[in-house]
């Protein structure tokens, strides 16, 4: 593939990590993230850096209104401006130190899936600084999962076949949230089926038509292999957006949390007012310790596995799995990870993890560290220009996801789908991602299920003897709700 070729949805990618290819040249940056032994370039990592952050820099909005629209125990409300700051900054660095360390094609920001907890579960229950301690807490537990090898011997213990589903999951639940945040997808209390086509079975609005008008362009130029098609297709869209906000009259809300409009100024001075206001063992006290152990219980769980499946579906997009699914350098990977939990809690941002966006630069042929180092570098600069971050609307870097969802969904084909003790595992893993909007749901069905399928069958031998242990806990983790009742939590 030349500089001047974006990926094809055929193409194989790169050699994996654990084949290396030509000797780095002399340039440092080639030396530093075997650009050449990975099958890329400068350019090509830039522009996948690139991609990723316009597709993900709707979370650094987002998160801080989810965060500042909720109260604690006290009834206290953190500020947004503050959150903001906080959340690009502590997302920059995390994904720089990624991309230094890990040598990734991976970003880091606060999750989408381990948020809601902080938010819904914990918060009522005790302060912001007691629950952001928590956030912390899951992060040290998480490193110390890492370092001590347990985190990479249970990603190891995860069959191959499983491994593959999580990166097809991955891929239909990516597109379904872009297809969701384009609103060509909803869910309404009055409608007679879970979700359906846009708004009671219409597509109606300017932000869908931005959404249509964005995934056809960004779909011909990737098939026509125009370098940087993502790219182009989030920018075109994203004029357009602006464009017809400015000259219709448009609800805002429709826009979602970003709404494409131009800023007044620019720059924006950064507020560090909550740098470091974590209290972390008070959640214990104020809302007890049964309490906080399964707060804590909940944000380990989904942290690590939500990070596990976006790690190796997003890695093996990339090329860098061997031919038994594993992947090279993994434990300073997974280390990286967990240490992003602590940053984002630390700064109260959340937790900061693995996010599923980063498959857009991948598919924009980032292979290595370098994009990640991009991504972070413009996520910190975000503390001083957070007026931008509100230009890009979430319908305009849909089509990049809806996209990058059709070439994970690929991977469907390395299954064997012939063998049912296969089969039924890694399609509950692959169907449940977007059906509950949660990867460690996927990953914990599909597990169980795989399992209980092979004990049914007598094979004992097959089952990784972590695969027991694991079990015991998916089914601890879905029979949270009573398991509470019992505990008298509410």
């Amino acid at each position: 593939m030349t500089e001047t070729q974006a990926p094809s949805p055929k193409s194989p990618g790169p050699e994996p990590s654990a084949t290396r290819g030509p000797a780095p040249s002399g340039n440092p940056l080639d030396r530093l993230f075997d650009l050449t032994g990975r099958g890329t370039t400068v350019g090509r990592e830039v522009r996948g850096g690139l991609t990723t952050f316009v597709a993900m820099a709707y979370l650094i909005v987002l998160i801080p209104l989810i965060i500042g629209d909720a109260e604690d125990v006290t009834g206290a409300k953190l500020d947004p401006a503050q959150l903001t700051t906080m959340v690009a900054l502590s997302a920059g660095l995390t994904t720089v130190l990624m991309g230094v360390v890990g040598n990734a094609p991976l970003a880091m920001a606060a999750g989408l899936g381990v948020t809601p907890i902080v938010v819904f579960q914990a918060a009522p229950h005790m302060t912001w600084p007691q629950a952001m301690g928590l956030v912390v807490l899951e992060g040290v537990v998480i490193v110390l999962f890492a370092l001590t090898g347990v985190r990479q011997l249970i990603m190891d213990a995860i069959p191959l076949a499983l491994k593959q589903s999580i990166g097809v999951g991955i891929g239909a639940f990516i597109a379904l949230i872009g297809l969701v945040d384009a609103g060509f997808v909803g869910h309404h209390e009055a409608a007679s089926t879970a979700v359906g086509l846009g708004v009671m079975g219409k597509l109606a609005g300017w932000p869908v038509l931005v959404f249509c008008a964005g995934l056809i362009l960004t779909l011909v130029l990737f098939i026509r292999r125009v370098p940087g098609a993502m790219l182009i297709g989030i920018a075109a869209a994203t004029v357009f957006a602006v464009a017809v906000n400015s000259a219709a009259t448009i609800d805002p809300k429709t826009w979602g949390p970003v709404v494409p409009e131009v800023p007044d100024s620019v720059v924006a001075t950064p507020d560090f007012g909550l740098l470091f206001e974590i209290d972390l063992f008070g959640g214990f006290e104020r809302a007890g310790v049964v309490t906080a152990t399964v707060v804590l219980f909940t944000l380990v769980l989904s942290g690590f596995f939500d990070a596990m499946g976006t790690i190796l579906g997003v890695c093996e997009e990339a090329g860098m799995t061997d031919e038994k699914g594993r992947l090279p350098g993994l434990s300073r990977i997974l280390t990286v990870d967990g240490f992003g939990a602590i940053v984002g809690g630390g700064v109260n941002g959340s937790a900061n993890t693995a996010v599923v966006e980063s498959a857009a630069g991948v598919a924009e042929g980032a292979r290595t560290g370098l994009a990640s180092v991009v991504t972070g570098l413009l996520l910190t600069a975000l503390i001083f220009v957070t007026p931008l971050a509100g230009v890009v609307p979430v319908g305009a870097a849909a089509p990049a996801l809806v996209l990058v969802g059709a070439l994970m969904m690929t991977h469907a084909r390395k299954i064997d789908w012939e063998d049912l003790e296969i089969a039924v595992p890694a399609f509950l893993t692959i169907v449940l991602m977007p059906f509950t909007y949660s990867i460690t749901v996927g990953v914990a069905a599909g597990v169980l299920a795989y399992t209980v399928l092979k004990l049914a069958r007598g094979k004992v031998a097959e089952i990784h003897w972590l695969l027991y242990p694991l079990s015991l806990i998916f089914i601890a983790y879905f029979a949270l709700h009573p398991i509470e009742e019992a505990l008298g939590i509410k």
